[in-house]
């Protein structure tokens, strides 16, 4: 019999935490309990786990006895109380959150990139999830890392609303259906109008004029890679769509890479789907992305500004490999080979 596991998600009904259950269910995650956990105004709800109802339970001190493995999308502030409390119970914790991305005890991981360093875990019994944009731009990175060495990233995303959770979703809908019928457009999630609008404002600003949303970006990237020397610069822009991240992204490497060597490389990478024939207008779209897995990469050139440069636009779903499935696919490398 295939091993089992019982499995926590923190954050069951959110948006994030939803996706999980459809992605546990879709790669046949082997799960021997499901535990959902959310706070108290969720308790009793229920929710669709592979085609039975499982009634969500309240998130305390005593709901992790038993679990081996627990996802959590809850939060920063659930985060930081609860994993280690679900660590002292007994479970490796799985964390969407930015809680302990940083933490320089805690590993950081997106399984294309750096599979090795959740052996690192025990230090805390925590492995974090990055930012959704910062896995997808290092997805279609790493190949290129290896082969030529990067050393300056430039990159500038267009993030989809349900980065931000439900009410931002809703809030755009609402919004353009308002705008389109003549009628002004309440703000409530956004400082702006997001429709037909873009915000080049993702999270708070620091006071070195960037944006948390942008170092995140800068700083996850270093700490994934292992190298603090990569020079990183990041523009982070919320544009009017849905589902899925699209990013411009420019890189200099140490060794020239030409942009058929790149396709090639690309197109060999676990999790990397190349649409680049612009001949017949085919380049990555966030409504291709949106429902699926990979991340899409295209438009692909070389920079002619400097002598080894590329430029890329890659795409990818947020709320599945840009969140759940990322974190999945960390909980089936900690069953396969730590449980």
């Amino acid at each position: 019999m295939a091993k089992q596991c019982n499995v926590a998600v923190v954050g069951a009904t959110g948006a994030v935490g939803q996706q999980m259950l459809e992605v546990l269910a879709e790669r046949n995650f082997p799960i021997k309990e499901l535990r959902l956990l959310a706070s108290e105004r969720s308790v009793g709800k229920f929710l669709e786990y592979n085609g039975e109802q499982h009634m969500v339970q309240l998130l305390d001190k005593d709901a992790f006895e038993g679990i081996d493995i627990a996802l959590f999308s809850a939060g920063g502030a659930r985060s930081e109380e609860f994993c280690p409390i679900a660590a002292a119970a007994g479970a490796i914790c799985v964390d969407n959150s930015s809680a302990w991305r940083m933490d320089p005890e805690v590993p950081l991981v997106v399984p294309e990139v750096n599979p090795q360093d959740i052996a690192q875990y025990g230090k805390k019994g925590i492995i974090a999830n990055p930012n959704c944009s910062t896995i997808q731009m290092l997805v279609a990175l790493k190949p290129l890392h290896d082969a030529a060495k990067i050393t300056r990233i430039v990159v500038s995303t267009y993030q989809a609303v349900s980065g931000t959770g439900r009410n931002a979703i809703d809030e755009l809908r609402i919004q353009s259906g308002e705008l389109l019928n003549g009628r002004p457009a309440d703000c409530e999630v956004y400082p702006h109008q997001i429709a037909f609008n873009c915000l080049p404002h993702i999270d708070v600003f620091l006071d070195n004029g960037y944006t948390k949303e942008e170092m995140k970006m800068v700083n996850e990237t270093r700490k994934i890679f292992g190298d603090d020397s990569i020079g990183v610069t990041a523009t982070t822009v919320r544009v009017p769509v849905f589902y899925s991240h699209s990013e411009s992204i420019n890189i200099e490497t140490e060794k020239k890479l030409s942009a058929e060597q790149a396709r090639e490389l690309l197109a060999n990478a676990p999790g990397v789907r190349v649409v680049d024939d612009v001949a017949n207008l085919e380049y990555p779209l966030a409504v291709d992305a949106a429902g699926q897995d990979l991340t899409l990469v295209g438009r692909i050139r070389e920079d002619e500004s400097i002598a080894n440069g590329l430029n890329l636009w890659v795409v990818a779903d947020n709320l599945r490999k840009g969140a759940a499935t990322n974190a999945v696919q960390i909980a089936e490398i900690v069953l396969e080979k730590y449980l």
